[in-house]
């Protein structure tokens, strides 16, 4: 009831305005359409605001439409907004209940810009309503009763003529009015109605100073009105969405214009980050580069003090998967500072000069927040080298890189600002953006080693419920010697595919089959048990893997071999699994090695059967590229020479090759006569063979997977020595265990952050107490 008064008392103020009548038709119209408005939208939000919990209601909800005008005193809610929180939780349906209280209260919220916009429609809504139901619309007759019922007795005081459409008969005093204040009928044209009213006072026989006066007015009837409603709702509705909506920046902005599209999109992290430094592993030397960034800002005093400047930021740059985006995330988890994020492709828009405003206004707002961290994900989208041709969006990409420039070089060394940014590609980042004064550092994480995948190992199985026969750091170790090349992403994927597996069997927990089969999974692909082969395929495939497994065991320089098997995964219809050691220089003679191994499917399918398959092209294409970098890029061609060119990458266009026509023929024979020496031998082994090759593929023709204790039964113990387990790989590497001590200046770089949560902890304690 307090809600309808207040509402009634804005709708009091336009009834004051004197309107004039609307027409007929307009009222009817304007009823169906304000009626929706008033009993079906207020009812079906207040049902939502019952049913709904507050915390069932998302982000999306807590900047719509309900918030105060005031601006918050530190940083924090008060009033009656308190429950609501900055950054909103509560939203639109914690301020409909502040709105109910306070009302019940007796107190109606006039310093709520959202309840003064809501009352003021209201009370517009219900002046129209208001207005339509207590006018008089008059009763409408016709031109026979007009003349017997009231000209002809005398009833007429005068008639108008609105808008030459329809005629106002207004009685005498006097007359009957119980029915209405006056009656109407329409006209066709205006020379039409006088020629009939001149015809009817002669009939009546009605002197001249006993007729009826004829007076001409123009009203507006709300046709006009009526015809630019749907124009101004649609306006208002897209002024409604720019300005709340995404572009709008949310609720409240205007900072950058009237749509407020230069506002940076950058995101300011709380508290609620769970990833920290003990999460990131087999990184440890970029964690140190990271923990002394966040070090410069917590203590800058003990690098001052030696005249030392803090570095202005730094690129994480390396493969996917290797965890730059992870220890960005640590750093914000750790660092007791402001940590803002942003997206490298959120300033390319489709509007001129976005994409600089929105750099200028991230800066602007890293500057407000100092000390803190400004991390830019895939910065290769804006810091591409210049002069590439201004094609489509190419000069606003320049114009935004050169704002950064600008921003990035404008810092001086109060503002303890650090900006890091990570790429994959730090090879086309502009060269003013990599100098020192803007990227100081260049850090690189690169594919962990055997011992830094099994620091990461020990992170991702933390979390699952492991078989308690098997020790957590055994596992791990065996687990990083089986997956030589693998990222950190990789990794992760292995344990929760490992988990996956033993969810999918009921398993009560994961054990060491399951990992294995993760590994095959991730290497492999998804394993098709039932996909149909002939079974002159099947022979086929089972003979091309036999004949890796035989050339590769019989080699010095191939890797030691762990799985050959002809069950389809992927792509493949079969696949043979190696084991590569942790090797960074490779000679002439271990490449030739391998280039033989990959051959001998293909020698195989055409011994033992005397024609060849399309099986072998994934081999054929792994062995040109070998042999094209081998005479190119290694130099390992006595023809060629000591000469090294580029190689272009997948999918870059070559306009012209960095040698002569005649060079490339000439590495074109080197290839050449270079693949057909290893085929050679390989066919030369693989007769000599002929017989444990046969073994090999009706043994795997039999069971379809074959391990190491299966190619030991067959072929005997391997000629040559390998390594096959952690300590093997590791010897002789200094320590078992990837290094993780601090230096000097950094073993008590969050000290100041545990001090306080430890005294936070021990008021809590006091308190339940």
């Amino acid at each position: 009831m307090a809600l309808m008064i207040g509402l009634l008392s804005v709708a009091a103020s336009p009834l004051r305005l004197a309107a004039r009548a609307l027409g007929r038709s307009s009222l009817v119209t304007a009823r169906k359409l304000s009626s929706p408005v008033y009993t079906g939208c207020i009812p079906r939000v207040l049902a939502v605001n019952r049913l709904s919990p507050l915390s069932s209601l998302g982000s999306a909800y807590s900047s719509t439409l309900f918030y105060s005008t005031e601006p918050p005193k530190d940083g924090k809610a008060s009033g009656p907004d308190r429950s609501r929180g900055g950054g909103g939780g509560g939203g639109r349906k914690g301020g409909k209940k502040d709105w109910k209280s306070r009302i019940q209260q007796g107190d109606i919220p006039w310093d709520d810009k959202d309840f003064r916009y809501v009352a003021v429609a209201a009370g517009g809504v219900a002046s129209v309503l208001l207005y339509l139901y207590l006018r008089d619309p008059g009763k409408e007759i016709t031109w026979k009763d007009f003349v017997h019922r009231y000209l002809g007795m005398g009833l007429v005081d005068r008639l108008e003529v609105v808008n030459k459409q329809f005629v106002r008969v207004i009685l005498v005093p006097g007359a009957d009015r119980s029915e209405t204040s006056y009656v109407w009928f329409n006209i066709g044209s205006v020379d039409t109605f006088e020629r009939n009213l001149e015809a009817a006072h002669y009939e009546l026989g009605l002197e001249p100073s006993h007729r009826a006066a004829v007076v001409y007015t123009s009203e507006s009837d709300g046709s006009f009105l009526m015809s630019i409603i749907p124009t101004l709702l649609l306006i208002g509705f897209l002024l409604f969405t720019l300005r709340r909506g995404p572009m709008g920046g949310g609720v409240g902005g205007g900072r950058g214009g009237p749509f407020s599209m230069s506002e940076s999109t950058a995101k300011m992290m709380k508290d609620n980050i769970d990833v920290k430094f003990k999460d990131v592993a087999g990184c440890e030397e970029a964690k140190l580069e990271i923990m002394e960034f966040v070090n410069f800002l917590k203590n800058p005093q003990q690098y001052q003090d030696l005249g030392a400047k803090i570095p202005k930021g730094a690129v994480l740059s390396g493969p996917p998967g290797t965890g730059k985006t992870l220890l960005a995330k640590a750093t914000a988890g750790e660092a007791n500072v402001p940590f803002i994020t942003v997206n490298g492709s959120e300033f390319l828009e489709m509007f001129v000069g976005v994409g600089p405003a929105r750099v200028r206004d991230m800066f602007a707002m890293a500057r407000k927040n100092a000390p803190c961290i400004l991390f830019i994900d895939e910065i290769d989208a804006v810091g591409r080298k210049r002069g590439g041709g201004n094609f489509g969006g190419q000069s606003e990409q320049e114009n935004t890189l050169n704002q950064l420039l600008v921003e990035m070089d404008g810092f001086n060394t109060s503002t303890n600002v650090v900006v890091l940014a990570g790429t994959n590609r730090p090879d086309i980042l502009d060269p003013a953006l990599m100098r020192p004064g803007r990227f100081d550092r260049q850090i690189y994480i690169g594919p962990p080693d055997i011992k830094g995948r099994a620091s990461i190992f020990k992170v991702h199985l933390r979390p699952l419920k492991l078989d308690p026969s098997m020790d957590l750091d055994a596992l791990a170790r065996k687990m990083a010697a089986a997956t030589p090349g693998f990222t950190g992403a990789d990794i992760a994927n292995v344990c929760n595919e490992a988990a996956l597996i033993a969810a999918r069997h009921l398993n009560e927990a994961v054990n060491a089959k399951h990992f294995e089969q993760a590994i095959d999974r991730v290497i492999g692909g998804l394993e098709k048990k039932t996909q149909v082969l002939q079974p002159t395929e099947k022979k086929t495939v089972a003979y091309h893997e036999a004949g890796h497994a035989v050339v590769g065991w019989f080699l010095e320089h191939a890797d030691p071999l762990l799985k050959v098997s002809i069950i389809p995964r992927g792509k493949g219809l079969g696949y043979a699994q190696y084991l590569p050691k942790e090797q960074y220089l490779y000679t002439r003679e271990q490449l030739f090695d391998r280039m033989c191994m990959m051959l001998g499917g293909r020698v195989a399918e055409q011994v033992f059967f005397g024609r060849i398959t399309t099986g072998a092209q994934d081999d054929l294409k792994k062995v040109t590229q070998s042999a094209y970098a081998q005479i190119v890029q290694f130099g390992m061609s006595d023809k060629v020479g000591q000469v090294s060119f580029d190689l272009p990458r997948q999918g870059e266009m070559v306009l012209e090759k960095p040698y002569s026509e005649a060079t490339a023929e000439l590495i074109d024979d080197e290839v050449r006569e270079l693949v057909n020496q290893a085929f050679q031998r390989t066919l030369d082994l693989i007769t000599e063979k002929r017989e444990q090759v046969d073994m090999v593929g009706k043994r795997l023709l039999e069971k379809e997977v074959l391990d190491k204790a299966d190619m030991l039964e067959l072929l005997g113990p391997r000629p040559f020595e390998e390594k096959s387990t952690y300590e093997e790989f590791v010897e002789g590497t200094g320590s078992f265990e990837e290094d993780t001590s601090l230096p000097q200046g950094l073993k008590d770089w969050n000290q100041e952050r545990r001090e306080a949560q430890e005294e936070e902890h021990s008021s809590q304690e006091k308190q339940a107490a």
